[in-house]
Formats: structure tokens, sequence, C-alpha cells
């Protein structure tokens, strides 16, 4: 595998729940920090969630609480589990690495639409 996939969106009423998944090439994995990233229609690409090869973790505040990031080292996998979602949290939905040194090359995303 040579580049980012994620996966899992959909539609999805507020108050819904989602779990995005993320292959990524183990060259770009194993020793960054990973995270997810978002950016809704005419909007600024945001950095929302981050988790370290260790597992420790950060939230932006807009969905602290809400969104779960957790990562499958053996897997080189890393997740996302958002619930409660809100109408805001409409947006494509990127994994990458954090940006501290430099980003991977940017898979197509995957499309979360909350809406009722």
């Amino acid at each position: 595998q040579t580049q980012l996939v994620e996966s899992g969106g959909g539609l999805v009423q507020p108050g819904g729940s989602l779990r995005l998944s993320c292959a990524a090439p183990g060259s770009i994995f194993r020793p960054s920090v990973m995270g997810w990233h978002r950016q809704a229609p005419g909007k600024q690409r945001e950095l929302v969630a981050t988790i370290t090869s260790g597992g420790s973790t950060n939230y932006a505040d807009s969905v602290k609480g809400r969104f779960t990031i957790s990562r499958d080292n053996a897997k080189n996998k890393v997740y996302l589990q958002m619930n409660n979602l809100k109408p805001e949290d409409t947006a494509v939905y990127y994994c990458n690495t954090d940006g501290t040194y430099g980003y991977a090359s940017w898979g197509r995303g995957t499309q979360v639409t909350v809406s009722s």
C-alpha cells in the first residue's frame, strides 16, 4: 500500500454515530503522530484529532467529548469514532500525519453528512 485510504463516511441524522477508518502505509504510520482532518465546503481544512504512536490523544474543542481517535499499530490503521454528530460536523474527513514534519500525499477522504 502506498497511499492513505479513508472509509466509513455516510449520511447520518443529528445525534447519530459513525466510525471512520484509515489504512496507511507503514512507512508513514509507524513513526508518526496520526491525525484526522476535515474540510467543510468553503472552509479551510482543520485538524480535529491526533494520536501518538504510544496512544496519547488530543482533540479540537469542537469535537472533544464526542469523537474518539484510536490506532492499531499492527494493522497500520487509525480510526475515528464519532458520536452525537451535529450538522456542523458535515465535511470530507481525511487522515494524515499531524503535519509536524510535513504531510504525506492526501487521500481522497470520506464524506460525512449530518442532516435530518
